[in-house]
């Protein structure tokens, strides 16, 4: 096999560049000079907002008509942690009984690999002058804060008069087998943190003080006691969790002065960060009394309804595996929630077991069932325009 048309030789390039948050240490390279090859043309943007490191991105693009489909994803990785843990070099790539070990395996640098030798393939064998166009939004920012990726590719790519008609964003969305999961929205995420402030005290005479400890107690109970909702036709019941309850006390005879508590929610579509944040305030009225409240959104709750994106995927994932795929919004956020604002978007990527964890890993077999899978969803989208 070429070395050109080899997603598991590609996928140990970019696992051998150390690329943790914000550092690139040369992925982007490796994609795009791999792209080249095939004729792309390429843009690294690199952004940097006040207060934040640079970071760099990449936007490959081969061909100028519409239709425009766009594979979107991140070469950047999460640290790898204990390095006594993992069973190999986390950025070796090396490859034991079938298995390839590293960080980024499963999440995403062999999603980004299988996408781009299915593309180098479909060029082989059509050509370059195909009716529509190929293009990549790959970011270096998508473990951490999301600041200098995505959003100001868009922007950027707006600007330039660029248009994406659909985009597979290529986040680990299997449970365990490739193929048999695909989401279609994801759930909207936001963290509350409220600071309740009391009278400190001595706990042998409470009327002398003001315990924020109670009050903390009530505003939580007041959120997470009853279900918010039942869920949608596509989406799980909202969640609020309670993540964090803490007073700094370390001595048991003290009413203490302030506490402080932390929830993360997760919500469907019958909410949006403004309304959750009304009820939330709302309750901090009823219940902390003398508080300070602090809610970041990281995203809103949203849904590519099932329809030509969602079909063309999940038949090309039938055709090559014989798996009737399942259409679900499960899992955490993904860039997909900034996509979602110009043109449809679909996950589909490789299993997500071990992303984030020691010995992160994907079968040499899935990463080629991927990129058959890639190749036959270009196949049929561009035989259709």
């Amino acid at each position: 096999m070429a070395q050109t048309s080899d997603p598991v030789a590609l996928t140990q390039q970019l696992i051998r560049c150390p690329s943790i948050t914000p550092i690139d240490a040369g992925a982007l390279d490796v994609l795009q000079s791999y792209l080249e090859l095939f004729g792309f043309t390429c843009h690294r943007l690199p952004f940097q907002e006040e207060g934040t490191e640079e970071v760099d991105n990449l936007y490959a693009r081969l061909g100028t008509g519409a239709p425009n489909l766009c594979f979107a994803g991140h070469t950047d990785v999460v640290p790898p942690g204990n390095l006594e843990h993992w069973s190999s070099d986390p950025f070796s790539a090396e490859i034991i009984d079938g298995i390839m070990y590293g960080r980024g395996t499963q999440d995403m640098k062999a999603a980004i690999a299988c996408f781009a030798v299915a593309s180098g393939r479909f060029i082989e064998r059509n050509g370059s002058d195909f009716d529509g166009s190929i293009s990549f939004l790959i970011t270096g920012d998508e473990e951490a804060d999301a600041i200098n990726g995505t959003v100001k590719m868009l922007d950027w790519l707006e600007q330039q008069g660029e248009k994406i008609d659909a985009c597979i964003v290529g986040e680990p969305t299997n449970p365990a087998i490739v193929g048999e999961m695909i989401k279609i929205g994801r759930r909207g995420s936001m963290n509350v943190e409220i600071t309740i402030h009391g009278k400190q005290g001595h706990a042998a005479y409470p009327h002398l003080a003001d315990n924020p400890v109670p009050k903390l107690i009530r505003f939580i109970s007041s959120l997470i006691e009853q279900p918010l909702d039942q869920g949608t036709e596509h989406f799980p019941p909202t969640t609020i969790t309670a993540t964090s309850v803490d007073v700094g006390n370390e001595t048991t005879n003290i009413i203490p002065a302030t506490a402080q508590g932390r929830l993360n929610i997760r919500f469907n579509d019958l909410h949006s960060g403004a309304s959750l944040t009304r009820m939330i305030e709302e309750k901090q009225k009823q219940f902390a009394g003398k508080s300070d409240l602090a809610i970041r959104i990281s995203g809103e709750a949203f849904l590519t309804p099932p329809g030509p994106l969602s079909d063309l995927i999940s038949n090309a994932i039938k055709s090559v595996t014989g798996i009737e795929t399942e259409l679900s919004t499960t899992g955490g956020t993904s860039d997909a929630r900034f996509i979602k604002d110009y043109c449809p978007v679909v996950e589909c990527g490789l299993i997500n077991e071990t992303a984030h964890k020691v010995d992160e890993n994907v079968a040499v077999h899935d990463i080629e069932t991927l990129t058959d899978i890639y190749k036959t969803i270009l196949d049929t989208y561009f035989s259709k325009t």
